[in-house]
């Protein structure tokens, strides 16, 4: 089957896209263990930048969050904490996120999350025309307006982005 062929069975986050009715596309390619963004982009030939990571990670109280990323940048968690209001700001360890999440690290969609997390968008991800986030699914992206991150998901614009 050639790639462009694939489908990929439904996902709690393409559900929830459906659900609120939001247009998107889907982009399978082969997942690379520790391939992140630079894969992904590669594979589908669509800019680094355009792809945002979904981050989950937890304030000092240990209160979950999802940080949402240009892929080839980092998140300043000095800056995110000072933006959020936070004391400090880490990532979660890969069993927490997953089980905040309800996703695989590596397949996290900030959609259909297992538990409602605030969710913080870098602000200059919304300047793009289109997006590519994960699906729900390793291997699997989904193309979107970025405003579907402000708008449906209630994401809030932070500036938090450093060079990756």
């Amino acid at each position: 089957m050639a790639k462009k062929d694939r489908h990929v069975s439904e996902t709690p986050a393409t559900a929830w896209l459906r659900a609120q009715g939001v247009d998107f596309s889907e982009h399978p390619y082969d997942y690379v263990e520790h391939g992140g963004t630079a894969e992904s982009a590669r594979q589908l030939g669509v800019p680094e930048h355009a792809v945002v990571k979904t981050l989950v990670m937890q304030d000092e109280r240990a209160q979950p969050l999802v940080v949402l990323m240009h892929g080839d940048r980092q998140v300043s968690t000095k800056n995110l904490a000072r933006e959020i209001g936070a004391k400090g700001v880490e990532p979660c360890k890969p069993d927490v996120a997953q089980r905040h999440s309800g996703y695989l690290v590596g397949g996290t969609s900030p959609f259909g999350l297992r538990k409602a997390m605030p969710v913080y968008v870098e602000a200059s991800v919304l300047e793009l025309p289109r997006i590519w986030i994960n699906g729900g699914r390793r291997g699997f992206l989904v193309g979107l307006a970025p405003a579907v991150l402000t708008g449906p998901l209630g994401a809030r614009a932070v500036r938090c982005a450093i060079a990756g």
